[in-house]
């Protein structure tokens, strides 16, 4: 179910209450959040406000890693989510976010990149 993003329900600086006045618009609103798992590569094309597209990746298997020491970038197969500090139920369920240490053929790699909202997996490796 889509999100509505508005201010209409919020107070006022004075602590006052707002009335709503008018009803939803279109451009208010928001989407589901996509929680991109480790897999067979599945993304989804979503149209976006202004006629654009905006790739949402569902699920990957490989990252593209970057290696600070070596200044090179390559397509490494991801192995298992290590641990995603945005949420322990993340953590758990093995999402990927931006900010989540993947384990990967070269090492440990942080996510830098937003999957769902990108539609790649980018990180850094951590040594």
């Amino acid at each position: 179910m889509p999100q509505i993003h508005w201010d209409l329900h919020k107070r006022k600086k004075t602590g006052g209450r707002k009335g709503i006045w008018r009803k939803k618009r279109k451009y208010e609103m928001g989407g589901d959040p996509v929680k991109t798992k480790l897999g067979e590569r599945r993304a989804k094309l979503e149209r976006t406000k202004g006629g654009g597209l905006k790739i949402k990746l569902l699920s990957d298997l490989y990252a593209n890693v970057f290696n600070p020491k070596t200044g090179k970038c390559s397509k490494v197969r991801i192995l298992k989510v290590e641990r995603n500090p945005a949420d322990k139920n993340y953590d758990r369920e093995g999402i990927i976010t931006k900010g989540a240490i993947l384990l990967t053929e070269l090492g440990k790699a942080v996510v830098t990149s937003r999957p769902g909202q990108n539609g790649v997996i980018n990180a850094v490796l951590v040594d």
